[in-house]
């Protein structure tokens, strides 16, 4: 008899684990359950942090590649990138180079803090040969409109009188010309895919420096001082380009790479599926397990396991969702899940997690093989 075959593709649990860990705990918890069945391990992510060891874990033979770059401040950072097993496509996640979590709290500067890093990164997925280059936004230290990934990639930003302008978004204030004579030969040569969660535009109340500016150290002078620069930078570079949605993610990158890079603006979420191959291993599961650690009006809107769980029921299968917290009015997204398991009141005393993770997965499947 052939053993039943399960998915488990959980986005990231925010601020306990990444979608890559979860996927860990709920196998873990299977497997204590003495199941008989196999396990397709599938994280999900949505192009922000996480997004590298998604695609990590569920492509087989995928290839993390180290580097050390200059991080947001200019201090070195360990870094990764990817190669998947297509042969022919790598992967970037800014917040490796780039993040926000690479910075401790009282050093951080949304006014200095560059891209330089992530440059280096695609600058090495390029020398490596890739037809396509995934870049991953999200949870970045910076609002440099992407200057720094554009000077490590061959572009020069320059002032009134031809000098390079110094790191980070505030001096984008002073810029005269962008010189593209020395890009990366490649760049125009590859599928340059840009992956974001967010639609937010460059410039205005929802854009980079508004939005975002305030959690990455701005205060209300350094927010305007950084809207009047990227206004500047999108002035001289592309007016159009500011309004593209997720022209404003990862502060500004994503305006950058499209507008001098040549990239093409989507959804992280749909990328990753796509690359992962997500319908077809739907449709060879029979039965899908998701979660994450918040289900509330925003995973509504089509994103990870609600998007997931619209492609089963397409095909027929059922899916389980596991979450930190269940928001109980989303009424028509909750139906979509054959059941529902709200970790929040079920971890033991002094169990992490993970362990609270493995531990509900672990019941909800005896329970389910019970039925």
């Amino acid at each position: 008899m052939i053993p039943p075959r399960w998915l488990l593709a959980p986005q990231e649990f925010k601020g306990t684990l990444s979608a890559a860990e979860a996927a860990d705990a709920m196998a873990e918890g299977l497997r204590q359950a003495s199941l008989d069945v196999v396990l397709d391990v599938a994280p999900l992510a949505d192009g922000g942090p996480g997004t590298l060891d998604a695609l990590l874990v569920g492509t087989p033979r995928a290839e993390r590649r180290k580097l050390i770059v200059r991080g947001p401040m200019g201090a070195p950072v360990d870094a990764c990138w990817a190669w998947l097993d297509d042969g022919r496509t790598a992967v970037v996640e800014m917040a490796q180079a780039s993040g926000l979590a690479l910075v401790p709290q009282s050093q951080r500067d949304a006014r200095a803090a560059c891209t330089h890093g992530t440059g280096e990164l695609l600058r090495a997925a390029l020398d490596s040969g890739c037809e396509r280059l995934i870049v991953g936004l999200g949870g970045s230290a910076t609002t440099d409109g992407g200057k720094g990934a554009l000077e490590a990639l061959g572009f020069r930003f320059l002032d009134a009188d031809g000098a390079p302008l110094p790191p980070g978004g505030a001096s984008l204030a002073r810029l005269s010309r962008v010189d593209a004579s020395g890009k990366h030969p490649r760049l125009e040569q590859v599928e340059l895919l840009i992956a974001t969660d967010v639609t937010t535009p460059l410039l205005g109340a929802d854009g980079s420096a508004r939005l975002f500016g305030p959690q990455k150290g701005a205060d209300a002078a350094a927010v305007e001082e950084l809207e009047t620069a990227l206004a500047t930078f999108c002035r001289i570079v592309d007016e159009d380009a500011a309004n593209l949605p997720g022209a404003g993610a990862a502060g500004g990158l994503g305006y950058g790479l499209a507008a001098l890079g040549g990239g093409k603006l989507t959804s992280g979420y749909d990328l990753v599926a796509r690359a992962l191959g997500m319908e077809r291993r739907v449709l060879l599961a029979d039965l899908v397990l998701t979660g994450e650690g918040r289900f509330d009006r925003q995973t509504s809107m089509g994103k990870g396991p609600v998007a997931l769980a619209r492609l089963a029921r397409a095909q027929g299968t059922h899916v389980v969702l596991f979450a930190g917290v269940v928001q109980r009015d989303n009424g028509p997204e909750l139906s979509l899940f054959r059941d529902v398991v709200e970790l929040n009141g079920q971890a033991r005393p002094g169990a992490t997690a993970r362990e609270t993770l493995r531990d509900a997965t672990a019941k909800w499947a005896l329970a389910h093989l019970g039925r």
